[in-house]
């Protein structure tokens, strides 16, 4: 079965960190740009962070420069998303995703691309 599978969601204070995994089963990532997105309750879902297939170059939106980091493990089929110093404000439901090129932080992709379930980020004291 081919799916992406995000984990490591959860309920932090503002100023603590998570690391969100997105596991890919059925088949390899090696070849895709991996995108992380996230969606806020009323609000439309935004592009986080983006790690090209050959290169690896990363990029990051502007809220999230400097506090978040995106990598990826090809051995192990995984992109991870670290994220630190967490605000109220990261508080969404965080997805990852398959496409054929980074523009920018934005995932470029195509109609036949992955998308993951979603795993709850909520940053609250």
């Amino acid at each position: 079965q081919v799916q992406l599978v995000e984990s490591g969601g959860g309920l932090v204070q503002p100023g603590g960190s998570l690391r969100l995994s997105c596991v890919a089963s059925g088949f390899t990532l090696d070849y895709y740009a991996i995108g992380w997105f996230r969606q806020a309750p009323g609000k439309e879902r935004e592009g986080v962070s983006c790690v090209s297939s050959s290169d690896v170059k990363t990029y990051y939106a502007d809220s999230v420069k400097g506090r978040f980091t995106i990598s990826r493990d090809n051995a192990k089929n995984t992109v991870y998303l670290q994220m630190n110093s967490l605000k109220p404000e990261d508080t969404a439901v965080y997805y990852c995703a398959t496409g054929y090129r980074c523009g920018s932080f934005y995932l470029i992709q195509r109609p036949s691309d992955y998308w993951g379930q979603g795993t709850q980020v909520t940053v609250s004291s």
